[in-house]
This record gives C-alpha cells, structure tokens and sequence, in this order.
C-alpha cells in the first residue's frame, strides 16, 4: 500500500512537472488568452455578486449592506404570481418553436452548400446568407414591418388573391410565427458556419468509396454527411437546450406591442420591466436568478442525455 501511494505521489509530481514545462514553453499562447480570461471574470463573475438582491428588499440609496435581507420572499411573490406563469410559458412555447422550426435550418443550408460545386456559386451564396446576421434587429423590424404590415407588399398579394388583409404584428395568432420567420431569416447563414466547418473534416474517402458502392446523394448525405457531423449537431442541440427560457430578448423588446403581450412576453422582458420599468430591483433579479438555474439544469440534463443516447457530450 504504501509503494502504491508512493507510485501516485511520484507520478502527481511528474505531471506537474510536465504542466509546468509545457507552460512555460508556450507561455506566449497563456498571455494570449488572459485577456479573455480577465474580461470573462470581470463581466460574468465578479456582478454575480448582485445576486444577493434576490434575497434582498433592495434599496439603491442604501446598497447591498444597507439593504434589509428578506429571505426567500420575493421567491415566494415570483411562484404565487400569476402572470409570471404567463411569461414562462411564452417562454417555453417560443422557444420550442425555434428549436423545432430553425435548428435545422443551418444543417440543411450548410450540406447544400457544401455539395454545391461551382465555387464562385458557393462564395456568393455564402456572403448573401450570412448579411442579414449582422443587421441589428430595428433592422429587420423595419424590413419585415414594411412588408407584413396592414398596406405591405405581401397583405397587397394576398388580398389580389382574395385572402384579405392580417396585420402580423399586432395578431396574437400570427405573431409568433413571425419571430420564428425572422430569427431563421436573420441567424440560418449565420449558424451554418459552424456546420461547415465540421462538414470540411470529413474524409473524401468515405464519399467515393460509398460512391462504388452505388450510393447516390441522398444516400451519401444520411450515411455519410450526417454521421461525420453528429457530434457537432449534438453539441449545439445541448447548447440550444440551455438557452430555452432565452428566447431572444432583442427580437422580442423590438418587434413585440401591448396588444401582443399575451403571447409574446418572456422572462426576459418581464425582467426588463419589473427591473428598470417598475424599479423591483429585487423581485426581477429573482425571476433571473430562477431562469439561470433553470438553464443550468436543462444543459446539465441534455448534455446527460446527449451522452447516454449519442455517445457525445460537451463534457
């Protein structure tokens, strides 16, 4: 027992040994990446130090120290509060439907651009799909709005047509149809990168030699294609997974009105205008705190899934 212990001492300190060599011979690869560090320990560590609020009756005049802690109160406020219910399930529902709708999108977009073969083709498409991730959300509000609005060109075909008119954004029915429209039309290019990425480290081997085999393209993509991306599509289904309650706070302050509020309000913006609208500085931080580790079990949960199912995982 005691050489066993002795055996893993010696090999703890080699290890370390190694840690340490290999530091130091690309330390200007550790330099590099400092900056990134300090930022991320600056903006997403350090202020969740705020989350005492939640446990607070905050008072800005007073601050953390002065402000009386009240326990799980405003927990209890936030479970007993009907339309926080409300915001949660828009939530859920929104985002359901553009995990459903747009998560494919990006898989498909990036194999068609892959199998395309002219390059110049392949290029210009490339660009065009990935423009529209770079408008700000005002942006596309302004281009869907002048289209879908009440005298818009699409309302002037479907009327021409004898479908009469719809006003998509002030329709509860229709609205969140339109964020789902949107967000593909806006982040698809944008989240192919990825996938072609992962599509470019697949062996040509295993193309040509399903080729002979007498596979055709369709075939070449389900037996090929697909599996040499699993792991990639795994990942980010478990990354989109965490990020459920999240769905999407830009698109959604931008495009959404009080008539639509019945199916469009999420946690996101009910945190918004509890906390700098109605000033309940402790009460919103409370919803956050409740969404964060909602987020945390649902990608701890997928990611168990992922790997017992897929054989990949994040971790």
């Amino acid at each position: 027992m005691m050489q066993q212990r002795q055996k893993y001492a010696r090999m703890s300190v080699q290890r370390k040994g190694l840690l340490r060599q290999y530091m130091r011979t690309h330390s200007d690869l550790y330099v590099l990446l400092l900056p990134g560090i300090l930022l991320t320990l600056l903006f997403k560590y350090v202020p969740m130090y705020g989350l005492v609020i939640a446990f607070q009756d905050f008072n800005i005049f007073k601050g953390f120290a002065g402000s009386p802690f009240v326990g799980l109160t405003h927990f209890r406020k936030l479970f007993t509060d009907s339309y926080f219910y409300t915001a949660l399930k828009n939530s859920f529902i929104i985002s359901f439907y553009k995990l459903v709708f747009t998560f494919p999108l990006p898989i498909i977009l990036a194999i068609m651009i892959f199998e395309a073969r002219n390059k110049v083709f392949k290029r210009t498409v490339q660009t065009l799909v990935y423009l529209p991730h770079f408008l700000s959300w005002a942006v596309v509000y302004g281009i869907f709005y002048s289209i879908l609005s009440l005298n818009g060109i699409w309302n002037d075909f479907t009327d021409f047509l004898g479908l009469g008119r719809v006003s998509y954004f002030i329709t509860p029915s229709v609205f969140r149809g339109v964020l789902v429209l949107t967000d593909a039309w806006k982040e698809m290019g944008w989240g192919c990168i990825i996938y072609l990425a992962a599509l470019t480290s697949i062996d040509p081997s295993l193309y040509e030699a399903a080729r002979i085999d007498g596979a055709g393209k369709i075939q070449q993509i389900m037996h090929v294609t697909l599996p040499g991306i699993m792991s990639t599509i795994v990942i980010m289904l478990v990354l989109r997974l965490g990020s459920l309650l999240s769905a999407g706070f830009d698109q959604i302050f931008i495009m959404y009105n009080p008539t639509v509020y019945d199916v469009a309000d999420i946690i996101d913006t009910y945190v918004y205008r509890q906390g700098i609208g109605q000033m309940n500085y402790s009460y919103s931080s409370a919803v956050g705190l409740f969404n964060s580790v909602v987020s945390m079990v649902l990608v701890l949960s997928s990611n168990a899934v992922a790997k017992r199912c897929f054989g990949y995982s994040m971790w």
